[in-house]
């Protein structure tokens, strides 16, 4: 057995299962008709409804248990405090410290980072004041028309799907675009209606050696200067986001137009650094701010909020629950709202890199499941793709609902019938129809099964105003905190991704067999040398 799983609070979570596995939630809402009432929670402008889950008083008492014998509070104020928790790289977890105010105090190897954070922030605000003012002039004289950023991974995902979140505030006589993919293609169709002398290229990579997108940055030099036919003009047409300034340099960017982060920022935590220079292109300085109080109020409410309030705390315990208990092995998140279009990608990588892992932090195969596969898209085309697996199916899949009271689209009645579908998909999740619902309904007996739901599929629903730079903050750091949580409590390192790097290493000794001139020596499994002998075979 494993530390976590000697646990009293564990142990008692396994016996509690067995009374709870057959309970269902129209027996548990029968039983107490406050229930929606009480198991609520908010913080940071987000209300949590967690009534329709398959738990009851004694559940979430064990599970707080949990969280407390597993340290999570100590864990937790060790990663705000800035102590270097990401043991394997020997690094401080401190996303937390750029969203903190300017007159905060964070402390890393004695030197109060806060400062640092908001020099570049500065910075970030006077060049995109000028891009957006159309006073930063491209090396024709022209104003700077189509942003186009890129990265990948953390790099990427975050600024895309925050671009896309807040588009209703974005000035829209620029036009932002996200390049990700090392795949031609992707850099190709991104380009193909630009100006070369009103684009301006972010290139986002803090080593600058990034395979991908060195590779999409060097292509995109050359699309430049096939139209301007002037190395200068790399100057005026790409920025970096790197700290890195030898190869920036070398690149022929100006290291005044480059914008540094620090080696405590990881990647999929990155968004609200300089790799955020997109996105405050586009929504400009003040809105950008509003994005990263949103990201602080809700940290303060994790840091502050007691735990049975405390809303990453209780959706990453409500997720241990399912995962361990009731061996559920993925997570819907459903937001309902089309500007959340990329919101469910982002959360992939988020959790999926974090706490995909199955090795604690004192080097222990881990002997439980950890971390969650991660999936949804917007409602309501979801509803007619694959909730018919979550209603009927035979797996469990706990979902995450979001959506909001206000729209920023106006247009009766699309946002009432929108919301209404947001309590009807959680209502039927929970609650079902029984057969004898069905023969009521005067359904002829011999397909009247088919038409059984059996509910009890447990539902979150996350409820907030409206879209705002600070609501996606608040969410966004929401779910930054339950992956805490839930690291935490599996006792491994979140803040690491060693299993992205295998694949790396391999591709970069693949790639020179690939382009060889003369035929390779090949010294891989037969699978792959044929494979590889084929594609060379065949490219032509």
């Amino acid at each position: 057995m494993s530390k976590l799983t000697e646990l009293s609070a564990w142990q008692a979570l396994e016996d509690h299962y067995y009374t709870m596995q057959d309970r269902h939630l129209r027996d548990l809402f029968a039983a107490d008709p406050t229930r929606g009432e009480k198991m609520t929670a908010e913080g940071a402008g987000l209300y949590l409804d967690y009534s329709k889950h398959r738990v009851t008083d004694e559940t979430l008492k064990l599970l707080l248990q949990l969280a407390e014998e597993a340290g999570v509070a100590k864990k937790r104020d060790a990663m705000f405090a800035g102590e270097k928790i990401n043991i394997t790289e020997k690094r401080a977890v401190l996303h937390t410290a750029l969203r903190a105010p300017r007159d905060a105090v964070i402390e890393v190897d004695g030197k109060n980072v806060v400062p640092d954070v908001h020099e570049v922030l500065d910075r970030m605000s006077a060049f995109a004041e000028q891009i957006r003012a159309g006073t930063w002039l491209g090396h024709t004289g022209k104003p700077i028309k189509n942003i186009v950023n890129i990265g990948i991974g953390g790099s990427d995902l975050g600024p895309v799907m925050a671009y896309e979140a807040l588009k209703h505030y974005a000035q829209r006589d620029l036009t932002v675009r996200f390049v990700s993919n090392v795949d031609g293609t992707d850099l190709a169709e991104k380009t193909r209606d630009l100006d070369p002398a009103q684009t301006l290229f972010i290139v986002s990579s803090k080593t600058f050696t990034t395979q991908e997108t060195m590779t999409n940055a060097r292509s995109a030099r050359q699309w430049l200067l096939g139209s301007l036919k002037d190395d200068a003009a790399v100057a005026r047409h790409f920025v970096a986001v790197s700290t890195n300034a030898a190869e920036v340099t070398k690149f022929g960017i100006d290291t005044a137009n480059m914008f540094g982060f620090w080696d405590w920022v990881g990647g999929r935590y990155s968004m609200d650094s300089a790799i955020g220079l997109s996105l405050m292109l586009a929504i400009g300085g003040d809105q950008y701010r509003e994005l990263l109080a949103g990201f602080h109020e809700m940290d303060e409410h994790f840091r502050t909020a007691p735990a049975e309030k405390n809303l990453p705390m209780l959706m990453g315990l409500l997720g241990i629950w399912y995962n361990n208990f009731f061996g559920a092995e993925s997570v819907a998140v459903l937001p309902y709202d089309q500007y959340l279009a990329y919101f469910s990608a982002y959360l992939q990588q988020l959790d999926m890199e974090s706490n995909g892992k199955h090795v604690t932090l004192d080097n222990e195969q881990v002997d439980y499941q950890t971390g969650p596969i991660i999936w949804g898209q917007p409602g309501t085309n979801g509803q007619h793709a694959f909730y018919q697996l979550i209603h009927q199916g035979t797996k469990l899949i706990p979902c995450d609902f979001i959506g909001f009271c206000q729209t920023l689209n106006p247009m009766p009645p699309h946002h009432d019938l929108l919301m209404a579908n947001v309590f009807a998909q959680t209502e039927a999740l929970a609650f079902g129809k029984t057969l004898e619902q069905v023969l009521a309904d005067g359904v002829d007996a011999k397909i009247a099964p088919h038409r059984v739901f059996e509910g009890n599929r447990p539902t979150s629903t996350i409820l907030a105003d409206k879209l705002t730079p600070h609501t996606l903050g608040a969410l966004i750091a929401l779910y930054e905190h339950k992956v805490f949580v839930q690291g935490a409590i599996w006792d491994i390192n979140s803040f690491d991704q060693w299993g992205v790097e295998l694949g790396k290493v391999l591709a970069g000794k693949i790639a020179p067999e690939l382009q060889s001139e003369g035929e390779p020596e090949l010294k891989h499994d037969s699978s792959t040398n044929t494979l590889i002998k084929r594609y060379r075979a065949r490219r032509a």
